[in-house]
């Protein structure tokens, strides 16, 4: 069992994670972004640097997930992760333009064949005055320029995207603006029994462990 969940920034998808590992028995997989050197300066000009913080993403992801999905798997047979491979062309549709979207493109499309993908999606919808909270709450420091607008535009894209299935990856889509799952243990088993629940509807998936 293979579940991503997946969000815009500030959205929970980390905590999420966390939270739930006990729960499934699970590994947890978790974006490495903080190593990044260009995404202090991304938020600050994000046209001068968006090409150069994009690569270093896909790089990065690919590089992790190649390694990491397959090796967490064998281990122990259930897996979560706070993002998935295909997120990162969703920053690129909006980040790059011209021949900079075209090359990144390609490279994506080579990458992506050799990614194994979910057995499962969890998308966490919230609004932008939300995220744009939760953002401030959590106050990192290369965020604190983050401007609501770009999380606006993200939502939409992310919205688009997991409107459907993603190479026949189910989605289960989850909205997150009245829900503290971190606080509010009823909050996290609602959003455990929707896995669940989602999960029974995937024929390939071993019966769930139960604590």
């Amino acid at each position: 069992m293979y579940i991503a969940i997946e969000g815009v920034i500030g959205v929970g998808k980390t905590t999420l994670a966390r939270l739930l590992q006990p729960a499934f028995d699970s590994e947890v997989l978790l974006e490495i972004f903080e190593e990044n050197p260009f995404l202090s300066d991304f938020y600050g000009d994000r046209d001068r640097y968006a090409f150069q913080t994009q690569m270093f993403f896909l790089l990065s992801r690919y590089h992790q997930q190649r390694r990491s999905v397959p090796e967490l798997l064998a281990k122990n047979g259930n897996l979560l992760s706070d993002y998935t491979f295909a997120k990162d062309s969703l920053f690129a549709r909006i980040n790059l333009a011209g021949d900079e979207l075209d090359m990144y493109g390609r490279v994506h499309e080579a990458l992506a064949e050799k990614i194994k993908h979910p057995d499962l999606l969890v998308f966490l919808r919230a609004e932008t005055k939300t995220l744009m909270e939760r953002i401030e709450m959590r106050d990192r420091p290369y965020e604190r320029d983050m401007d609501s607008g770009y999380i606006a535009e993200l939502g939409k894209t992310y919205a688009e995207f997991f409107s459907k299935p993603y190479n026949n990856t189910p989605v289960l889509t989850i909205d997150a603006d009245e829900l503290d799952f971190v606080r509010e243990p009823k909050d996290l088993e609602f959003i455990k029994k929707k896995i669940e629940e989602a999960l029974e509807k995937t024929p390939l998936q071993p019966k769930l462990i139960e604590k």
